[in-house]
């Protein structure tokens, strides 16, 4: 298996399964179901580095479940047959806690 390691304050991320039913219980088709807007890290980089030459460790760690913006992580990389999503750290809303 392959491993991709982000760079500085990116993080990758696995996008949880699509929503296929409504909150109202009907099922949409695939090309009409919302992709999802969280997921969780699978890879985190070493942080950002500040003009000082300090780098600031992430907020976030691997294993965390995380909700991000409708257009954020535009970067899609496949690796071995799976879609994951690079995106900065600062595009992260939110994490899930249980």
């Amino acid at each position: 298996m392959s491993k991709l390691r982000p760079l500085h304050d990116r993080v990758v991320i696995r996008r949880s399964e699509e929503e296929k039913k409504t909150p109202g219980g009907i099922v949409l088709p695939g090309s009409v179901a919302e992709k999802a807007n969280h997921g969780v890290i699978v890879a985190a980089g070493p942080g950002k580095t500040l003009e000082n030459g300090d780098v600031r460790a992430l907020a976030v760690k691997v294993g965390d479940k995380v909700v991000f913006g409708p257009y954020s992580g535009s970067n899609t990389v496949k690796v071995d047959g799976e879609d994951l999503l690079v995106m900065a750290e600062n595009e992260i809303l939110a994490v899930l806690e249980d």
